[in-house]
């Protein structure tokens, strides 16, 4: 369970101050966003809403946690004030499996000073992470092109963090996963068939094969790699196929975990299926990841399951989602970070993001503009001041749901299986070009003339010394 030492130690040595100060209860407007997607692509997937709703629940300060924070040398008095502490909040998110971009809010939270700060940790180490995740899984799911995608992450996830890796994988489209803690918690599908310890442990293949079918049944799906695929593991499993028919029994499938998978995976579906037994799936593993499961399909490899893992759970190549979480207004007061650049600064006020639909259905822009504005015709960039973007003949609905009203669970929040049918439905209404895996193409988020004019306005004062 989560408790509200699950943060960072410069949060609690802020708000020691805010409380100290009696500057807890000051209204405040924070932002979560990102400025960079992950794995250099076009798009990413929002995952982890309903976690971190969890887990402020839980997040809070009993006697151990005290004791530990007294040990760290915090004042007594203010430890007392924790003791107290539940999230008052209001908290703002799009639906688990929306399509999301940089630059734009993503979770907009409100509250006292000392409970939106103090959250941050919480919020960055969830969102993060689990969108992480959930876009590789969506990026391995465009490549599979209709298989199924499992995801077999577990003994390379990092740590604990396997049980959040294997929720974001299912919203990212995987459709069962190896790793039992995980389903259990989440009423998920399981997916597993034998390691090559199983087979080396009996005496020959073929006995190996036939004592894990007596057992499995219509559920046996055999490793034909321990010592030949082809010469050893693929005879073996055709016996072992046959004698199951014999009972009535269909083989499910055989998984093959090294070499030619493109290769060995054509002669195994030619040999059950001169055998017959069409109907036996085609298992590969071994290192995959989107760019190899593309690979595998344009070379014609007739594979109808991909057991995706550490690629997959480990989001590699790219270690996080660069997600931050920004003050935006301060007691009515508009905020803004200013950078060298105008990548590094950060937009002010108190937001709202509305998305432009067309009239076929594709997303095709994004606008962000202040909270009490109409959804504007027109947008600026960001980065580029100079350039305009025309909203005219397009649909705007609100990105941003309220999911938390003081402190209290208000809005949608789905379920893995719905947020997983809703990241598949958004992915079909991107336009292809945002889906490519190189050089997508880059989707248009911009801001309202009022909230340029307002960022504008800020920063002319900073530099006036205002």
């Amino acid at each position: 369970m989560i408790t509200g030492l699950y943060t960072d130690r410069y949060e609690l040595a802020m708000v020691e101050v805010y409380w100290r100060e009696g500057r807890a209860d000051v209204p405040v407007v924070f932002d979560y966003f990102f400025r960079t997607l992950p794995y250099k692509g076009g798009f990413a997937i929002f995952a982890g809403a309903q976690t971190l709703v969890e887990a402020l629940e839980s997040f809070r300060f009993g006697n151990d946690e005290l004791g530990f924070l007294r040990r760290e040398g915090f004042d007594p008095d203010f430890l007392e004030f924790l003791r107290k502490f539940r999230f008052r909040g209001s908290i703002w998110m799009p639906l688990e499996g929306e399509i999301i971009f940089p630059v734009e809010p993503i979770a907009r939270v409100e509250g006292g000073l000392l409970e939106v700060q103090i959250i941050e940790s919480l919020l960055l180490n969830i969102l993060n992470f689990q969108t992480l995740i959930a876009t590789k899984a969506a990026r391995c799911c465009l490549a599979a092109r209709g298989r199924t995608v499992a995801e077999f992450g577990l003994r390379r996830a990092q740590g604990l963090a396997s049980r959040w890796a294997t929720r974001a994988a299912m919203i990212g489209g995987c459709v069962s996963t190896s790793n039992l803690d995980a389903a259990a918690w989440y009423g998920l599908r399981t997916a597993g068939t034998m390691a090559h310890s199983f087979v080396q442990s009996y005496e020959s293949e073929l006995e190996a094969f036939r004592s894990f079918a007596a057992v499995h049944g219509p559920e046996t799906v055999l490793l034909l790699d321990t010592y030949d695929t082809l010469r050893s593991g693929l005879p073996n499993a055709l016996i072992v196929a046959r004698e199951l028919a014999v009972r009535g029994i269909r083989l499910a499938g055989v998984r093959i975990d090294s070499g030619d998978l493109a290769y060995q995976s054509r002669v195994v579906r030619n040999a059950f299926d001169a055998a017959s037994f069409p109907d036996v799936k085609i298992i590969v593993s071994n290192q995959l990841d989107e760019y190899i499961i593309r690979s595998l399909l344009e070379q014609g490899a007739p594979i109808d399951v991909f057991g995706v893992g550490t690629a997959l759970v480990t989001g590699h190549p790219d270690g996080a989602v660069d997600g931050v979480y920004k003050l935006a207004v301060c007691n009515g007061k508009p905020k803004m970070k200013r950078a060298d650049g105008l990548a590094k600064q950060t937009l002010p006020g108190r937001k709202v993001v509305s998305r432009y639909i067309d009239q076929e259905g594709w997303i095709r822009a994004d606008a962000i503009h202040l909270y009490d504005e109409s959804p504007p015709t027109l947008m600026v960039d960001p980065h580029d001041p100079t350039r305009k973007i025309k909203l005219g003949g397009l649909r705007p609905e609100p990105l941003l749901r309220l999911v938390v009203k003081e402190g209290e669970v208000v809005g949608p929040l789905l379920d893995i299986k719905a947020a997983a049918a809703y990241a598949k439905e958004r992915l079909q209404c991107l336009p292809p070009e945002h889906k490519r895996f190189e050089n997508p193409h880059i989707y248009d988020v911009g801001i309202s003339p009022g909230l340029a004019a307002l960022r504008d306005k800020l920063i002319t004062e900073m530099m006036n010394g205002a």
